[in-house]
């Protein structure tokens, strides 16, 4: 198999093969390791490779499942692995070895995945673009030098550069869909508690988090879905989840909905006049289609979240970072930490408990507010980043003289219609449906309330077979190298 065939399959096409035996999984994964080596050095998006997933794969070792032997990357943040390297994207964690497996790990093992490495993030997923001291930039597909987003920057661009099909992704403030939207691939934050935050955690980012995957098709999406949202022995809480499976919702049509879209500024920051465009493109596609589609702006000041977000995401982050340090015995300053997170480390050590919890009761009224607006809609089309991949350095973590808070409020300006839903705790899907002028892929993004995820996807999958992009190439893209 050549790399511009290997490239032109999803994650459950490649299955397809090897259920069929037209090839196996050790060969599926040395045709992976030859994708890394032929584009990676462009877009660094693969931080570490395993021999005994790859050269020397013993393919007993996968499940059954239905992505069986398909090439896949965790995250170097959460996911992980018993026995291999988390890091985090940090010096401060250099060589750090995971101590148990996260029971995402363990389904997408079950799902037949066969995870042969590590993806690039910033240092402890703080920025929404992947730019790290420990290993570098991570660039868009689309151009070397600008930004794949994050936190899931290393995964959304291994995808969308056809490295693998499928990667891991996680979700506190947008991480998952930021990425798709600036490499131009599917992301999917599903509702809170769907798929399962243990062993340790209840509910990552005290219920903001989510993890899931970086995709290129809505079936994959929706497959893994079916695949990762397994209730787990001792999750807090189980939530409601589709009687049928989410994978029967790609040929589902849904009935007539309301849907609201929306281009109005979340923050001191505009919509680049092609992302509305592209917005409300998408908007008057669903009227084509029979909905019933309103302008109406989400209440939500996203200036007021970030400051708060800033005493509830980082309330105890002191502590985790000297747990670091004592398992890798190193001390934490600028040799180990980079300007923006340790700035945030020293507020940290002073922080108000109070204030954590009046974020928290922000957050509650905040959810609340959107409740009430998807009492109204049904679904939500807003752009995901309201512009497309910016360059390297802006939203990165190694600048000096910011203020913590401030950092946060410069940071989620680009990106600042999608934190609302990691508030709200419904699903949000960014889709590749456009592509602006200056040779970026614009994501638009749908939103709903909790639950909703089949919506989304049924949603989805209309607007992949109106506005399909599986044969929209990047040029750092694995078919254009030499097989």
């Amino acid at each position: 198999m050549n790399l511009k065939e290997y490239a032109s399959y999803d994650g459950l096409g490649l299955a397809a093969l090897i259920a069929k035996k037209e090839l196996t999984p050790k060969e599926l994964a040395q045709t992976a390791l030859k994708a890394i080596n032929a584009v990676d050095d462009c877009v660094n998006a693969v931080v570490e490779t395993y021999d005994d997933r790859t050269l020397d794969l013993d393919e007993s070792t996968l499940c059954e499942g239905p992505f069986r032997g398909v090439p896949f990357l965790i995250k170097d943040v959460g996911g992980q692995e018993k026995g291999r390297k988390i890091e985090f994207g940090s010096r401060l964690c250099e060589g750090m070895v995971a101590e148990f497996d996260t029971n995402y790990y363990k389904l997408a093992k079950a799902s037949g995945l066969n995870v042969i490495g590590r993806s690039n993030t910033p240092e402890f997923s703080i920025a929404g673009s992947t730019e790290n001291l420990l290993y570098g930039n991570t660039s868009t597909p689309w151009r070397e030098g600008f930004s794949a987003g994050g936190s899931s920057g290393g995964a959304a661009a291994a995808v969308s550069a056809g490295i693998v099909p499928l990667a891991h992704g996680s979700d506190i403030g947008g991480s998952i869909r930021i990425p798709a939207s600036w490499c131009g691939g599917v992301g999917l934050k599903p509702s809170r508690g769907l798929i399962s935050a243990g062993p340790v955690l209840d509910e990552g980012g005290y219920g903001l988090a989510m993890n899931f995957v970086q995709s290129k098709t809505l079936r994959d999406t929706a497959a893994m879905l079916d695949c990762l949202s397994v209730p787990q022995v001792g999750d807090p809480f189980i939530v409601q989840r589709s009687n049928t499976p989410y994978f029967n919702y790609l040929s589902a049509q849904p009935k007539k909905l309301r849907i609201a879209y929306s281009v109005a500024p979340l923050m001191d920051a505009p919509v680049d006049p092609e992302v509305a465009d592209a917005t409300k493109k998408t908007a008057l596609l669903f009227e084509e289609m029979g909905h019933t589609i309103e302008e109406a702006t989400l209440p939500f000041d996203h200036d007021e979240a970030a400051r708060a977000m800033a005493h509830f995401w980082f309330f105890g982050f002191h502590k985790r970072l000297d747990l670091y340090a004592s398992k890798t015995g190193r001390k934490i300053g600028p040799d180990t930490l980079e300007p923006v997170v340790l700035e945030i480390y020293n507020m940290a050590q002073s922080m108000d408990p109070y204030k954590f919890l009046d974020a928290y009761s922000w957050i509650n009224a905040a959810r609340r507010q959107i409740g009430g607006f998807f009492a109204n809609y049904d679904v939500l089309v807003s752009p995901t980043t309201v512009v497309p991949a910016p360059p390297h350095g802006p939203y990165g973590l190694n600048h000096t003289g910011f203020d913590p808070i401030e950092y946060i409020v410069h940071g989620d300006k680009p990106i600042q219609y999608c934190f609302p839903f990691n508030v709200s705790g419904g699903p949000a899907l960014s889709l590749p449906l456009f592509m602006h002028s200056s040779g970026f892929p614009i994501g638009t993004q749908l939103a709903s309330g909790p639950s909703n995820d089949n919506l989304l996807i049924g949603l989805g999958a209309a607007l992949e077979e109106a506005l399909p992009w599986a044969d929209r190439i990047p040029p750092l893209h694995v078919s254009n190298a030499t097989s």
